[in-house]
């Protein structure tokens, strides 16, 4: 094990020692928060800097800004958190709610400060354009760049970071890759990590110290065959807690989004979209949306995927399409033109496979897009384990419950990037420990007990193609007792084989022949209860060790399908009647009025 490198000149040795996993909007934010607060901090990420879902979020970012100048004076806080709570179908932390929405103009403030431009009606001190998204009552969602938010925060914070890294104030170690936490006596010493060379290979471990941790890793889109996610989502940070024993929930939620181009790469088109005017069509021309709910296109995700999905099953060679053609466009601007400022990255993909979507149908299908299950965190972002923090989607903090609305998931990462680190930076160490609701969350380590019913083989090698397509079929849009059954028991096969280089085996120090207290300090993979791995069977690539990752995070996705055997949300079992209705009681009159309202504009967008 190599040492540790060594500390930055000029820094506080006093100072807390934070090391932050994740370079998305949740993992910076908290970075630069900490750092200005006389925190020493690094950041590590697997990848650059900029490869992260932040970069990729088309729709924008949900925020009450009604007091804020060229906010929406329509909008409440009591709006925004009614639409939060409808969406989540009753699973969502209604004081994390609260204090999410109360936090969003602080969030929106800080992100301006960080020199995002939001776009604008008609130039610099005109109004921010507010756009409609599904469920939302009023428009609210803030754009850059038309359906570039994500890209233009994701370059801003970089940028901020990599200043703070010139001056030293943060370390940035990019294609760095976090393997396993480090504990003493219950409590986060720090990180083994290993480099990433530029042909995926993993170099020797070394030891980073921290006195806390804060997991911001992502998603795990890559579960699944068809996702809006980039190739970073394998669920790492996920896999990180638990193997450190962190508690997980809500893992049978997950996201699908209604609208990616079915196509090889699943680009999203953005919920926005619709948020102008365009309607699904079924193969026969018609807008079947129209009597699948009373909201039509603005259903709840969960709602407009299902409905896509059966479609496009209803018989073979059925699609589903995007019909834009009827997009209602500011006087004096023909529709491709309008299109093509209003949403300038989708408009150049659709380019690019030669659909003029102005006039033409644009086919469409569901992708894995969010988890709202994670690491289960309180309100702080703290989780189970003392001195390990969690934000962004790999945690759980309660906002979402069973289905994320849209463009809530920018907001809830810039609000708990400030709050993770505002707290990590302050002397003494925040109390520990904390509880957290983990209604959900499930303790069965042990791959020796294997549910009634799953024992024998399916005769399926594993490969992460066949994890995705059994992920797709068995854990997927609509689930069935049977098909998830049939999936753990595959899952279960594929964790147990000894030889499999995704096996979640003991933490990878644990097979170093390294002096016995340092080993007494390593994390066991309390996921798998697999004896440790032989020195020569560490995973000697980046995509071994992911797919170490997304084997212990499939796992706890499909055990929480089962144990939740009812419908609720996101997670729609077929063979169930729902729990929840999510469809929102009666708002204000005054609020809802003008619901098909879609988004002003007036001279070309301006930042």
């Amino acid at each position: 094990m190599r040492d540790a490198p060594p500390p930055i000149p000029g820094h506080d040795d006093a100072a807390p020692r934070v090391l932050i996993v994740g370079s998305g909007a949740a993992g910076l934010t908290a970075a630069l928060r900490a750092a200005a607060d006389g925190a020493r901090v690094t950041v590590i990420t697997k990848s650059a800097a900029a490869h992260t879902a932040t970069d990729r979020a088309q729709g924008g970012i949900a925020a009450m800004t009604r007091d804020l100048p060229g906010g929406q004076p329509r909008d409440t806080a009591e709006l925004h958190v009614h639409d939060t709570l409808a969406a989540g179908a009753g699973c969502c932390d209604v004081e994390v709610v609260h204090g999410v929405v109360a936090d969003s103009p602080e969030a929106v403030t800080a992100l301006t400060g960080a020199g995002v431009r939001f776009d604008r009606v008609a130039g610099p001190a005109s109004d921010w354009v507010q756009g409609l998204e599904g469920a939302h009552s009023v428009p609210r969602i803030l754009h850059a760049g038309g359906d570039a938010t994500g890209h233009a925060i994701q370059a801003a914070l970089t940028a901020r970071v990599t200043e703070s890294a010139a001056r030293k104030s943060i370390t940035l170690l990019e294609y760095m890759l976090a393997t396993d936490l480090r504990l003493r006596d219950g409590r986060i010493t720090g990180v083994t990590v290993r480099p990433v060379d530029a042909n995926g290979l993993l170099g020797e471990p070394s030891d980073l110290p921290a006195d806390h941790v804060v997991l911001a890793t992502g998603g795990v889109g890559q579960l699944y065959p068809f996702t809006t996610n980039p190739a970073v989502a394998t669920g790492d940070g996920i896999a990180l807690g638990l193997r450190a024993g962190a508690e997980v929930r809500g893992m049978e939620f997950v996201q699908f989004h209604p609208t990616a181009l079915t196509a090889p790469g699943s680009f999203l088109i953005s919920e926005a979209v619709r948020g102008e005017g365009a309607v699904l069509r079924n193969h026969r021309g018609e807008r079947f949306m129209l009597r699948a709910d009373p909201r039509a296109e603005l259903a709840p995700r969960d709602v407009v995927a299902r409905a896509i999905a059966a479609e496009r099953s209803a018989e073979p060679g059925a699609g589903v399409f995007l019909d834009c053609s009827e997009i209602p466009v500011p006087d004096g601007e023909d529709r491709a033109s309008f299109l093509a400022r209003r949403f300038p990255t989708i408009d150049a993909a659709l380019r690019e496979h030669g659909i003029e979507w102005s006039r033409e149908l644009v086919p469409v299908g569901p992708a894995a897009h969010y988890l709202m299950g994670g690491i289960a965190t309180d309100a702080s972002g703290r989780t189970s384990v003392p001195g390990l923090w969690a934000a962004g989607e790999c945690a759980a903090t309660g906002l979402h419950g069973a289905n994320r609305l849209a463009s809530n998931s920018l907001l809830e990462a810039v609000v708990f990037g400030q709050r993770v680190g505002r707290l990590v930076a302050q002397d003494p160490v925040p109390l520990w420990p904390v509880e957290v609701s983990t209604a959900s969350a499930l303790h069965d380590t042990d791959p020796a007990h294997v549910p009634h019913g799953m024992h024998g083989t399916l005769g399926i090698p594993f490969s992460r193609a066949a994890l995705q397509a059994t992920l797709w079929l068995g854990a997927g849009v609509v689930r069935t007792g049977a098909e998830l059954a049939r999936t753990q028991r595959l899952l279960e096969q594929w964790l147990a084989a000894p030889s499999s280089t995704a096996a979640t085996g003991a933490a990878e120090a644990e097979a170093e022949a390294e002096a016995e207290a340092e080993a007494e300090a390593t994390v066991g993979a309390k996921d798998s209860g697999a004896a440790a791995r032989p020195r020569d069977e560490r995973p000697a690539t980046l995509a071994e060790y992911e797919d170490r990752n997304l084997l212990a995070v499939a796992r706890e996705v499909v055990r929480a399908s089962r144990l939740r055997t009812e419908s609720c949300g996101a997670h729609h079992r077929a063979d169930r009647a729902e729990a929840h209705d999510a469809t929102p009681g009666a708002a204000p009159a005054s609020a809802l009025e003008d619901h098909h309202e879609r988004t002003a504009h007036a001279a070309p967008l301006s930042r």
